[in-house]
């Protein structure tokens, strides 16, 4: 599933792609470093949460098709391989960005439909009549025991959040905010996701995708609020000039001062 989910992830970036003026095989070949970078990303933040078991089993840290991808390590890492083949090819990495975002958000929903099969981000106990009970001898989860369907509550928050990103593409301005506004709105609802998903407590009550959610949706709020106001400010400044030298044109070269 999480194949599949890069799969159309870069069949829908390849869409947008056209529309905002990127050549398709841009797109193919920031692909590459983006996807390479995300699982490096995703295991390494994987191994450093569990460390205690990596460090007694180091052959297990290359294991990834073993399961172990956190998905914010998979984001920073991913835009840090998109970041260096912008800088390289002397790209706008904020356009990439926003190109990349509906089909990344659209890829971890299909990724974690895989989750949801196998368990391994399964949630509290619950007595909802929603609740995921796990027979399978291989399931991650707790066997015959009602959980929460944290993954597929996540899938409906990307869905929404997806929506969003589809109805704002080309109308939100400046560049980069399209991007920004998925990491915040993903953040956001992961924060209470994190809720009803088993995870250990690291600093109170908080699991450690709490405090990475927070300092994301800060991050990308404070960020997207000061790229709009100077995105403003310029808009400003450039009408006024415009006007000027309309008003100028208007005075004639035997104007008096």
């Amino acid at each position: 599933m999480m194949v599949l989910g890069i799969g159309v992830a870069v069949v829908v970036t390849l869409r947008l792609a056209k529309s905002a003026g990127i050549a398709e095989e841009s797109i193919y070949i920031s692909a590459f470093w983006i996807v390479l970078f995300g699982l490096i990303g995703a295991r390494l933040v994987h191994v450093l949460d569990n460390l205690d078991w990596y460090g007694n089993h180091p052959g297990d840290i290359l294991a990834f098709w073993e399961g172990g991808l956190a998905w914010y390590g998979g984001v920073a890492g991913g835009f840090l391989g998109g970041a260096v083949y912008a800088r390289v090819r002397r790209l706008s990495l904020a356009r990439l960005a926003d190109v990349v975002a509906p089909g990344a958000i659209l890829g971890l929903a299909i990724g974690r439909i895989g989750c949801t099969i196998n368990g391994d981000a399964y949630g509290t106990e619950t007595s909802l009549p929603w609740g995921l009970v796990y027979t399978h001898p291989n399931a991650e989860a707790p066997w015959w025991v009602a959980g929460h369907p944290a993954p597929v509550y996540e899938i409906m928050w990307n869905l929404i959040v997806l929506g969003v990103l589809w109805r704002l593409r080309g109308r939100l301005k400046p560049e980069g905010a399209l991007f920004l506004t998925m990491v915040a709105m993903y953040s956001f609802g992961r924060f209470f996701i994190s809720w009803v998903r088993v995870e250990p407590a690291v600093l109170g009550p908080l699991h450690q995708a709490h405090i990475i959610s927070l300092v994301l949706f800060i991050g990308a709020v404070a960020l997207l609020a000061y790229r709009k106001v100077g995105w403003a400010k310029l808009e400003s400044v450039e009408e006024t000039s415009g006007e000027e030298s309309i008003a100028d044109m208007e005075q004639g070269p035997n104007q008096e001062y």
